[in-house]
């Protein structure tokens, strides 16, 4: 069976492996027949609420199977499916349904009574279903949540079906599957509108470079509403191999499911890659690779993690929601170049220019630009953020009509070579000291390279004699004197890249939704009130 829409990689698998286990949820399990019967079941069930093509259909749930039904099911029925991330709060919930115009919302009942007052503000918003309500539900006065219909999952299960029931409506791999939006602390969040050939095509790349195959058993970890996290499922399903979802609360949670469930696939991001190398593994696992993407893996987290999952190959790779991902290092490459990003995933070209467009000769840094079948359709609703970022390709031939559109991704590279790839620093994360720029990665790592901390953030902070300055921020927890810290760094960075204070956070170091550390946050928490009041002094 040719696969072109996203619901089919569980539809093809079914059909050549139809008691192979597809999903696993604490005491709960689905084969892929039954995972398939249970996404065209929700499919129908969403054509009976009336449900037209292209309309938007949002989870707002953990990770559990009814997300998953939810999520496939919205495709197969011709919908547009937004997960939302299950940390968000009622207003940037709110922002998302209104941003998309969001027909049906599938939640629970304890989200639902928390977004009660937000939802009021969703005219766009008509049926509420609630995965764990029950025929009280379906009685209950509709202005609860918002004067939108409410419905249990049962009873919007029984809607499937019925006599008269509607077809579902005709797709082609070009339409819009999903909406992932975007997380961060400052602004509102942005949707990034991916067709049915991104993500199939996404699957397609990473399966192959990973191997993946239908021994896999892949721990789904990060939130379904990251683009990262989301892939757990579409490799899989892909490739016929099974995912376990776990909603952890602590790290201790994941090497727990790695050996009781016997994972051999397990991505993450780097916060989350260094609480877990500092756990005591079992000498031997069913690991047989680790990936991790959203950030730079510091090289002392690297080692620890090799030394102690030896069996396990390590993949690095690179991303942005808007082309899902674009380098990968293959494992055989780490020791040779610990520090590389990688080079081009399969079926894309990565590329890396100048401001104008014309390419940069091999190590020297240009913006990293990607072209192919993973570059996403725009931002949902924002044509002016879409023009910055979508933009022709470079090199591509003027008197085609039809200009193709590639990522023009802000993130300042380098490309060796053999092609593979060095990360130097994100447009918006870029540190400028005196009239010289500075990648906070290479901050942190000299840091890491001390020893004497475990975790760090380098941001730049306004200075008056400066413009910026560097400041390192680490946990409260750290044992760390400031002035050896700042010292250690001295001996191995150039003065103007020295860290000019460092900084105990009160806490743990803040998170993004999707577990990334949130520079966000800590520059406008610690902007205006740090080396202004020092100078003053």
């Amino acid at each position: 069976m040719s696969i072109t829409l996203i619901h089919e990689l569980v539809s093809a698998t079914a059909q050549a492996r139809p008691t192979a286990v597809a999903l696993r949820y604490r005491n709960q399990q689905l084969d892929y027949a039954g995972l398939a019967g249970g996404i065209d079941q929700v499919a129908s069930a969403l054509l009976a609420l009336g449900i037209g093509a292209g309309e938007r259909v949002a989870v707002y749930l953990e990770k559990r199977m009814e997300t998953v039904l939810a999520l496939f099911g919205a495709a197969a029925a011709g919908a547009v499916f937004v997960p939302v991330n299950p940390l968000l709060k009622p207003a940037q919930v709110a922002h998302i349904l209104n941003d998309c115009g969001v027909r049906v919302l599938v939640t629970s009942l304890q989200r639902g009574q928390v977004l009660a007052e937000s939802l009021a503000q969703c005219p766009s918003l008509q049926t509420v279903v609630l995965v764990d309500g029950d025929a009280a539900t379906d009685n209950a006065a509709d202005a609860a949540l918002g004067g939108a219909r409410q419905i249990g999952w049962t009873s919007f299960l029984q809607l499937a079906g019925q006599p008269g029931s509607p077809r579902g409506h005709r797709r082609i791999d070009s339409d819009v599957a999903a909406i992932l939006y975007t997380s961060g602390s400052t602004g509102r969040p942005k949707g990034v509108v991916l067709s049915h050939r991104n993500l199939v095509a996404g699957a397609v790349s990473v399966a192959g470079y990973l191997g993946n195959h239908p021994g896999d058993r892949l721990l789904s970890v990060l939130p379904l509403s990251f683009d990262y996290g989301l892939s757990q499922l579409t490799t899989a399903f892909l490739s016929g191999a099974s995912v376990v979802l776990l909603n952890y609360l602590l790290p201790r949670d994941i090497l727990n499911a790695v050996v009781a469930e016997g994972i051999t696939g397990l991505a993450g991001v780097p916060p989350l890659w260094q609480q877990l190398a500092q756990l005591p593994w079992p000498e031997q696992t069913t690991l047989r690779y680790l990936t991790n993407s959203g950030g730079a893996m510091p090289r002392p987290v690297l080692a620890q993690l090799r030394s102690t999952l030896p069996r396990a190959q390590v993949f690095l790779m690179y991303g942005l929601t808007e082309a899902f991902r674009s380098t990968y290092l293959p494992p055989e490459e780490l020791d040779r170049r610990p520090d590389s990003m990688g080079r081009a995933i399969p079926n894309a070209e990565i590329m890396v220019v100048h401001p104008d467009g014309s390419p940069c000769a091999p190590g020297e840094v240009g913006e990293l630009v990607h072209r192919g079948a993973l570059v996403a359709q725009g931002y949902w609703n924002d044509p002016e953020k879409t023009a910055q970022r979508f933009r022709p390709t470079p090199g591509r031939d003027p008197s085609l009509t039809v200009g193709e559109l590639a990522v023009w991704s802000g993130d300042s590279v380098r490309m060796d070579e053999e092609g593979y790839l060095y990360f130097v620093g994100r447009e918006d994360d870029m540190i400028k000291v005196s009239g010289y720029r500075i990648s906070p990665h290479e901050v942190e790592e000299v840091v890491y390279a001390t020893a004497l901390v475990e975790e760090a953030a380098a941001i730049g902070l306004p200075h008056p004699q400066t413009g910026q300055a560097v400041l390192v921020v680490v946990p409260s927890t750290a044992q760390v004197s400031p002035q050896a810290l700042v010292q250690a760094c001295r001996q191995h960075l150039p003065s103007y890249m020295v860290p000019a204070a460092v900084y105990a956070w009160p806490e743990a170091l803040p998170r993004s939704p999707n577990g990334k550390l949130d520079r966000k946050l800590l520059q406008q928490t610690l902007a205006g009130h740090f080396f202004q009041a020092s100078d003053e002094r």
